[in-house]
């Protein structure tokens, strides 16, 4: 049956497939749509936006969505223009009224809900992390396990939202304050995580009592449109969560909609600190957690096979593309230097590259093919800059997939932190070890980089740890432990040029950060009662 269509002005919202059963229907996602846009390819299935819990195509510019693995754009996704951000914010203005005033335990039975439909829909979701992503079907699933987690702690909003209730704050005076929603609030997600950081911001913010609007990174948009629609079903009122996808058009359009009071944020640094900016001077409440280069301190004690084998999967699962990676080795003293590269070395010649649907394969394919020509221009900068090429795999070619976008783990020695491999952000495959004398020089080097999002210890000396985890400028340390990445129920987030904002993301920063404190003062003065007037400054004396 063809779809039907309802015209609403440039807009069009398709019920293609309603008719079909709940359960696995990917409303989102139109079979060879055909459009006014000549460029768009009428073989490539289309995605389009979730606006009031429907699905919305339209005339806009579009981009393909390719499969990593193979190189071949697989799906076209739509980019917002003005006018649909703005009919995703008035979906969620309209919606904003009756769900602030659902009860507080309603809004956290439908995250209970969505739980568990993510929970059965886990591999389907890490199915479409793998098809865009190109990350491999262990690490999807990984990953999905850890958005879930991050419902299950919105469920707890009740609990998060009981304010604080002082009586006798005076005579007959009783004081107590409340946390109360914001209104529309937005986040922008990137490609890297597409499924856990959405679930990161909008379970909190709508379990809070707002409505949101999504932007997911155009590059792997399937899963969030998925959990929308899963948002659904498990009972969250259309227009309390609407996904756009676009662009740097769909951004500015967020940032600047009056409507829309606070914005969280997670990708690079400059547009972070952009995205940050912007939307403090448009009077938001704004988070942006920007870019990372962490790094791993092997002291002459640790056990070095085992910090080994956690430095490989920290530098090279996911392909190296995580906020929390590790793609720094500061090794305390020649021998541990030598012993790491020895032992990453032979762990690098045992790995298995290739599409990450295979699940023998140990990291997949970079996002884009400009990506990995990106990555590839740093280990080049590198050899260059006279950083001692350990292991190179950029002629790295997979059987089959010849034109997919892979390269192979790369491993430095001798980097010096004047060099740009050692300065920004490569977030590729590539790994490089940093020789000092001692845990201070080591410190150092950490405490002068402009990042500060992560870093970790390996030792078995319990003063050297607890002196590094006391004094280090890193937001996130690990100790044994090469990402340390915060559970559900505490706060994810970095220092410095790390992060913009003064709240962390998720756990219970995140119901500070999409709730405002009211503070009431109550007094019922007896009846019959007449009081003069008072001009004194009230207080408790």
């Amino acid at each position: 049956m063809a779809a039907r269509r309802l015209a609403r002005g440039r807009l069009t919202v398709s019920f293609e497939c309603l008719r079909q059963p709940r359960e696995h229907v990917e409303h989102w996602l139109i079979p060879k749509l055909q459009t006014r846009d000549r460029s768009m390819s009428d073989t490539l299935p289309t995605i389009g936006h979730w606006i009031d819990g429907k699905n919305v195509l339209g005339e806009h510019r579009s981009q393909e969505v390719f499969d990593p693995a193979t190189g071949k754009a697989e799906k076209r996704v739509l980019l917002a223009d003005l006018e649909t951000v703005k009919a995703a914010v008035d979906s969620a203005q309209k919606a904003y009224p009756a769900w602030r005033a659902t009860p507080p335990l309603k809004r956290a039975r439908v995250m209970m809900k969505l739980r568990h439909l993510l929970e059965a829909n886990a591999e389907k979701v890490a199915g479409l992390l793998t098809e865009e992503h190109g990350k491999v079907f262990g690490d999807a699933m990984g990953e999905v396990q850890r958005g879930i987690e991050n419902v299950e702690y919105a469920a707890c909003a009740p609990e998060l939202l009981k304010g604080e209730h002082s009586r006798n704050v005076g005579p007959d005076i009783d004081g107590w304050s409340e946390l109360q929603p914001l209104g529309v609030t937005a986040g922008i997600t990137p490609f890297n995580f597409p499924a856990m950081v959405p679930l990161w911001m909008w379970p909190m913010a709508v379990a809070c009592g707002n409505t949101f609007v999504l932007k997911p990174s155009e590059r792997d948009p399937s899963s969030a449109l998925f959990v929308a629609q899963l948002a659904v079903e498990a009972g969250l009122p259309p227009g309390v969560l609407n996904v756009v996808n676009g662009d740097k058009e769909a951004v500015d359009a967020l940032i600047d909609d009056p409507r829309v009071h606070a914005l969280s944020f997670v990708g690079s640094t400059p547009i972070a600190e952009y995205i940050y900016a912007r939307g403090c001077e448009k009077g938001k409440r704004v988070q942006a957690l920007g870019g990372a280069k962490n790094h791993a301190v092997v002291m002459p004690d640790a056990d070095i096979d085992n910090a080994v084998s956690a430095l490989m999967g920290a530098a090279y699962g996911s392909c190296g593309e995580r906020c929390m990676a590790i793609p720094l080795v500061v090794a305390v003293g020649d021998d541990t230097a030598d012993a790491v590269v020895k032992g990453l070395r032979a762990q690098i010649a045992e790995m298995k590259v290739g599409p990450g649907k295979d699940a023998n394969n140990d990291m997949g394919p970079l996002i884009t093919k400009a990506h990995r020509e990106k990555v590839l221009g740093y280990v080049q900068q590198g050899v260059d800059e006279g950083a001692t090429l350990v292991v190179d795999g950029r002629d790295l070619k997979v059987a089959g997939h010849e034109d997919g976008f892979f390269m192979g783990p790369c491993l430095f020695d001798h980097v010096k932190p004047s060099m740009v491999i050692y300065q920004e952000e490569i977030f590729g495959p590539v790994l490089g070890v940093v020789r000092v004398s001692s845990l201070e020089e080591a410190m150092k080097l950490i405490d002068d980089h402009e990042y500060g999002n992560g870093t970790c210890i390996f030792t078995r000396d319990g003063e050297a740890a607890r002196y590094f985890s006391d004094h280090i400028l890193v937001g996130m340390v690990g100790i044994n432990v090469p990402l340390p990445v915060p559970v559900a129920y505490h706060s994810f987030g970095g220092w410095k040029r790390s992060i913009f904002g003064d709240l962390h993301a998720y756990g219970p920063d995140a119901a500070r950060f999409y709730t405002k404190r009211k503070q009431i003062t109550q007094r019922w003065p007896s009846a019959g009662v007449r009081e003069g007037a008072k001009f004194s400054f009230p207080s408790t004396k």
